[in-house]
């Protein structure tokens, strides 16, 4: 009986003298949307969509009046003529719709892959910043309902917020 009380004396002393994992989380949503470089790129893409919009109104201003001019003129065309350039007009329609819907396309895509590196590099500074400070864990809450309670003490959301825009301003 002795031997066993001293065993779990001993179990015991050890238990409690092992570190306690240092155990944090943020909020992803809130991470990612304050960082100062997806803000950059949102502004940047903000920019290019509303170049791109006034481009193609220009351009479709430009079709409407060929197209104005064309019907103007045709009354003075046979009927083949009409055809053959009403034709011509619906193919170049066709075209400049689907050159838009390339470059739009094109502008979506590529800033989509700009927000992928965003969210990767989040992941990573997360994950480098839980190393040096000596988290065992850092859990992300989100919608999805990864971290149903937390209590204040553990939220580190404002000091990720702060270090990773601290990081991003120095590396400009």
């Amino acid at each position: 009986m002795k031997k066993i009380v001293s065993v779990l004396v001993f179990v015991l002393a050890l238990v409690s003298c092992q570190d306690q994992q240092k155990i944090a989380f943020i909020d992803n949503g809130e991470v990612i949307n304050a960082y100062q470089e997806k803000i950059d790129i949102e502004t940047k893409y903000k920019l290019k969509d509303e170049d791109f919009k006034k481009r193609a109104d220009s351009i479709g201003q430009a079709f409407q009046l060929e197209v104005q001019n064309f019907q103007l003129g045709a009354t003075k065309l046979s009927e083949r003529k009409q055809q053959e350039q009403g034709q011509a007009l619906g193919q170049k329609q066709q075209l400049l719709q689907q050159q838009l819907q390339r470059e739009q396309q094109n502008l979506t895509n590529q800033f989509n892959v700009e927000m992928d590196s965003v969210v990767n590099r989040v992941e990573d500074f997360v994950s480098a910043y839980g190393k040096t400070n000596g988290y065992s864990f850092i859990l992300g809450r989100n919608e999805a309902g990864s971290v149903l309670y937390g209590t204040e003490a553990n939220d580190i959301t404002k000091i990720i917020i702060e270090a990773i825009n601290t990081d991003y301003k120095n590396k400009q």
